[in-house]
């Protein structure tokens, strides 16, 4: 096999969002395989299947077998994705790679913009829909997140509420077992957590779904504990950790998706919505100078 440079060009955004969302599927050699797509990105369409099977330490047959769970009929038509979605050329980098704090600003940057489009590969409008409705219909709401995602949950709460819902947000995580133990049918829980496996969180979430609540989950990866527990997922891009921290990527792309599931219960909850607005305005006014 060539040797080629030791800098890869990185697969497309939707891409490579497609791929990380089905990051939490694959063990072993799979996981290899999906690995080293993900590292050699639109490099991919100079490597045979042996080539990568080589650099995953597998068989081609494993390679082949990845491909097929990432959603793709083989190890052909990945490449051929990759090679429709590579750009026409590689980016400059960006600052002084010999400085920390300009190498940081620049990855987060190229983070950030890939998490942000890769959500039209992991999110669709149907999805966004169904979880309007779901609110809309919901007499209660209660939302769950701990750790970083907390952040995320209290700007969703801040929404639904301006759009007249009622929605109650613990911070506690035995309060937030308590609250969604206390759900029940025609009430909603939506639960937010990058791996999807945070404890606290899908333990609440199995909760409110023994209730009889409408269990709704936004995270980064399609299959995990909490998508297993939760009646419909939202998934907004898979996204590495950086020291054992979600990157700012992944909780832009849900805060992303927190907006667009806000502007969509906006348009379905028409007037009703328009008059909570009006109210939140008028109390926010209080507040300013």
């Amino acid at each position: 096999m060539e040797e080629r440079s030791e800098y890869f060009t990185p697969l497309e955004s939707r891409l490579a969002a497609q791929i990380r969302a089905r990051l939490g599927e694959l063990r072993g050699t799979e996981a290899r395989v999906a690995q080293v797509v993900l590292d050699r990105g639109a490099d991919l369409v100079h490597l045979s299947v042996s080539d990568v099977a080589t650099l995953a330490g597998t068989a081609p047959s494993s390679v082949v077998r990845a491909c097929q769970r990432l959603g793709f009929r083989g190890y052909q038509e990945l490449k051929i994705a990759a090679a429709r979605q590579a750009p026409a050329a590689a980016p400059a980098p960006a600052g002084d790679e010999d400085d920390p704090a300009a190498r940081a600003l620049a990855e987060t940057l190229r983070a950030a913009r890939a998490a942000l489009d890769g959500l039209t590969a992991t999110l669709s409008a149907a999805d966004l829909r169904a979880a309007a409705a779901a609110l809309d219909d919901a007499s209660r709401v209660v939302l769950l997140g701990a750790g970083l995602s907390g952040a995320v949950v209290l700007d969703l709460a801040y929404r639904l509420r301006a759009l007249g819902l009622l929605v109650d947000a613990p911070a506690d995580p035995i309060t937030a077992q308590l609250a969604a133990a206390g759900l029940g049918p025609g009430t909603a829980c939506l639960a937010v957590s990058h791996t999807g496996a945070t404890r606290s969180v899908v333990d609440a979430a199995r909760l409110a779904r023994e209730a009889g609540a409408e269990v709704l989950a936004l995270t980064s990866y399609a299959r995990s504990p909490l998508t297993e527990t939760s009646t419909l997922a939202l998934v907004a891009g898979g996204q590495d950790l950086v020291f054992g921290l979600e990157t700012t990527a992944s909780r832009l792309a849900h805060l992303a998706a927190v907006d667009a599931l806000a502007q969509t219960l906006l348009a379905l909850r028409g007037p009703r919505a328009e008059r909570a607005l009006g109210l939140s305005a008028d109390v926010t006014a209080d507040y300013a100078y």
